[in-house]
């Protein structure tokens, strides 16, 4: 499997994560399952998240890397400081106590890709930056990114380290996929825009995209009369996604391949480092996105799939 390079770390990433926010401790047989086929077929990262099933989800990873003794051959991608009810929770002290807790659930004593889950913008940069570092300066994390975190804040803050001598963001995880959110999934969520992904190529900024296949918009089960799924219904039906699905149908059957696999070849044939994070709930799921993700697209098409071609 292909893998991108992040600074911080001395071994590549996979450009397939494995996703784990439907991980528990009372599904560890297919946890075990899905992780060891993952690893079979070149997979060597996997994605989850202080707040995923409550904390089990970590406890799960942990828990595998324990049993097969293997924690040296994973890239653990973990975040933390996610909002609760009480609002924003972008704070050293935040960040202190859920990567505390993150090493215990993951039984590791360090952390590859560590990100925070969402961002507050009335927060400096500054602090954040220097709270991030201490965590660095101590070995417990190898390298530092922002989910949902807009380009003008990582921007902001790569700056600020900079200046200070300090080691900046290494990676960004927003939404990118084929079909364009009309609004955001969840409060703070970030999806990638145009000016977003010029930004990423301009600064050769890593993106591990998140719903990187849209949530199933490109499985063919749904269309424009259908809409018993409101959040996919919310999010992704305009006329725009719809031409998007058409011309993924179309390359797909150029090319031998399905609608979805284009998707997220879309995904990864950006011009500039690209990872997406995948949630295969079967063998046969993730064998269709190893396939996917061995898919080469031109520029034009991508251009084309985008719509910036609407010829």
């Amino acid at each position: 499997m292909k893998t991108i390079q992040i600074p911080g770390l001395d071994r590549g990433v996979s450009q397939l994560i494995m996703g784990s926010d439907y991980f528990n401790l009372r599904n560890t047989e297919k946890v075990h399952e899905m992780l060891d086929a993952y690893f079979e077929v070149g997979g060597n990262t996997i994605d989850t998240a202080h707040i995923y099933s409550g904390g089990e989800s970590e406890q799960a990873i942990g828990r595998w890397m324990a049993e097969r003794g293997n924690r040296d051959q994973v890239v653990i991608f973990t975040k933390g400081a996610h909002h609760d009810s009480k609002g924003p929770r972008v704070t050293r002290e935040a960040i202190d106590s859920d990567l505390a807790v993150s090493l215990e659930r993951l039984r590791t004593d360090y952390i590859d890709l560590y990100a925070l889950h969402r961002d507050n913008p009335e927060v400096p940069v500054g602090p954040i930056v220097e709270a991030l570092n201490r965590h660095i300066e101590k070995g417990t994390i190898r390298a530092v990114g922002g989910s949902n975190w807009t380009t003008r804040r990582l921007q902001e803050a790569n700056e600020y380290a900079a200046a200070h001598g300090l080691t900046g963001f290494s990676f960004s995880s927003p939404n990118l996929s084929l079909a364009k959110a009309n609004e955001p999934f969840w409060a703070g969520c970030v999806s990638a825009d145009e000016e977003t992904l010029d930004w990423h190529e301009a600064n050769r900024f890593p993106l591990l995209s998140w719903s990187s296949q849209a949530r199933g918009f490109f499985t063919g089960r749904f269309g424009p009369e259908d809409r018993s799924n409101a959040d996919l219904v919310r999010v992704f039906y305009s006329d725009d996604n719809w031409e998007r699905l058409r011309r993924a149908e179309q390359l797909g059957k150029d090319k031998g391949l399905s609608t979805i696999q284009i998707a997220l070849a879309y995904v990864l044939n950006q011009p500039f480092p690209a990872c997406a994070l995948i949630g295969p709930q079967n063998t046969a799921e993730l064998n269709s996105s190893v396939e996917g993700a061995r898919v080469t697209l031109t520029p034009d098409e991508i251009r084309w799939l985008d719509l910036r071609d609407r010829g």
